[in-house]
């Protein structure tokens, strides 16, 4: 993708292609075709010199049991991810994910308990007036004033991630978005805002909904200002990569910032980067490494049964 020739080589994500994959090593059942989860690339025959990408699919469903496992399973690979590269804080932090059948309603973590050691027995289920409805632990207020208002203004939010990550809480304190500085901030350009102000500790459904406002109908991250940081996806693969690639890019920038006045990438060379290296499926394909380290090194998140699929009232 670098370089000044007048025919540039672009890796660009197809996500019209018709290829479906199981990832490896999920729970439940699901349907796959096209390409077996192998990334394939051919040259597009339209634009010479450009090559389409054909990626692996994420897995689809054919019941809410298999599904709403899956979602937590995930869910639980991802607190350990946080856990493993030092993006939770004590108590604070919270990553959630909308139930596939009770579509008001939300799964995520126990008032207290380390993202280290969470398990997908201890996932809770709370609706959308913060009535813990499966579970017996307590529910953080702050996470359902915060994921309630984010669930219920984005149907599109399948998972959300809020954690005081260190990069993130420190850049959160300038007030400012970031800059397009790097392929990977490319992902946020123009698909973030920054929260303005910081009002104490969030305990109060107006703040949850000025968030929800701020964040509007297709961002995929905030920056709140003095606190940390908050990302949105239609899987709880993506919201997870986005949430630790914005905490990344929040430190480059620093780094860079400390070191001298940083060159931002054009407006129209940041869009097209967003497009290839922003887009859902990217996302949601960018977690896969996380994934199948946390589990190989951690096998216990594996370990789910029929079960975990099921709502018990």
């Amino acid at each position: 993708m670098d370089g000044n020739n007048e025919t540039k080589t672009i890796h660009y994500y197809d996500e019209g292609a018709a290829a479906t994959a199981a990832t490896a090593a999920t729970s439940g059942t699901s349907s796959s075709n096209g390409n077996n989860g192998k990334l394939r690339f051919t040259e597009d025959a339209e634009n010479p010199g450009k090559f389409i990408f054909t990626m692996p699919r994420p897995p689809t469903f054919d019941n809410f049991e298999d599904e709403r496992r899956h979602r937590k399973q995930r869910l639980v690979a991802a607190f350990r991810v946080f856990a493993k590269l030092g993006l939770d804080e004590g108590v604070a932090g919270h990553l959630t994910c909308r139930d596939p059948e009770l579509t008001d309603h939300f799964w995520v973590n126990p008032f207290g308990l380390s993202f280290s050691c969470l398990t997908i027995k201890d996932l809770i289920l709370v609706d959308e007036k913060g009535t813990v409805v499966q579970g017996n632990s307590a529910l953080n207020a702050a996470a359902f004033v915060i994921h309630s208002k984010i669930h219920a203004a984005r149907p599109d939010a399948i998972a959300a991630c809020h954690s005081h990550s260190m990069h993130g809480k420190a850049f959160s304190s300038l007030g400012v978005p970031l800059l397009p500085i790097t392929q990977d901030a490319c992902i946020f350009y123009e698909h973030h805002a920054v929260f303005p102000g910081f009002n104490g500790v969030v305990a109060d459904e107006v703040e949850g909904a000025r968030m929800a406002e701020t964040l509007g109908d297709s961002r995929k991250a905030l920056i709140l200002q003095n606190h940390g940081l908050l990302t949105v996806g239609k899987s709880v693969d993506e919201a997870a990569f986005w949430f630790i690639a914005l905490d990344r890019c929040c430190r480059a920038q620093l780094l860079a910032m400390a070191a001298g006045e940083p060159r931002c990438i054009s407006h129209q060379v940041a869009l097209e980067s967003r497009d290839t290296v922003g887009s859902t499926l990217a996302g949601w394909f960018s977690f896969q490494p996380y994934y199948q380290q946390i589990t190989k090194e951690q096998p216990d998140i594996l370990e789910v049964d029929d079960e975990d699929g099921k709502i018990h009232y």
